[in-house]
């Protein structure tokens, strides 16, 4: 079985914007892996639009063309199919510490994988609560 990974919009940020090219690293070298996100993620990069442009240094057309490669890997998980358990799990877990991050955690859950983030507050406050899922390249 394929290990389930949850990448969250800071990740694809950090992508987006220092083209470290982390993401596209993880797609190549780890073919026994599949990347999952909330469909909820387009919301978060349409929010974010202008600050991700503004901060790179690639043109419009290079920086739509990355995005483009980054989603074709991912699997975009409708919230609605991730079960009241999970939705009920996740909100205990972080909703204290970030509750736009409660989609991400409530996939993790669901689909047992493990959660990509670079957002250490997230991480530390999870931790703090006994949740251990994560994934790192």
């Amino acid at each position: 079985m394929k290990e389930r990974v949850i990448i969250d919009a800071n990740r694809i940020f950090s992508e987006l914007i220092a083209g470290n090219h982390r993401l596209r690293q993880a797609f190549s070298s780890q073919p026994d892996t599949d990347f999952f996100c909330p469909k909820y993620v387009f919301v978060e990069l349409f929010k974010h639009k202008e600050r991700i442009a503004e901060k790179t240094d690639l043109k419009e057309p290079d920086l739509l063309s990355l995005l483009h490669s980054l989603i074709e890997k991912i699997h975009f998980f409708d919230e609605d199919a991730i079960s009241i358990g999970s939705w009920a799990e996740a909100w205990r877990l972080c909703g204290d510490v970030d509750e736009n991050d409660v989609a991400y955690v409530a996939l993790t859950i669901e689909l047992e994988g493990k959660l990509w983030t670079s957002d250490r507050e997230l991480e530390i406050g999870l931790r703090k609560k006994g949740f251990m899922c994560f994934y790192s390249l």
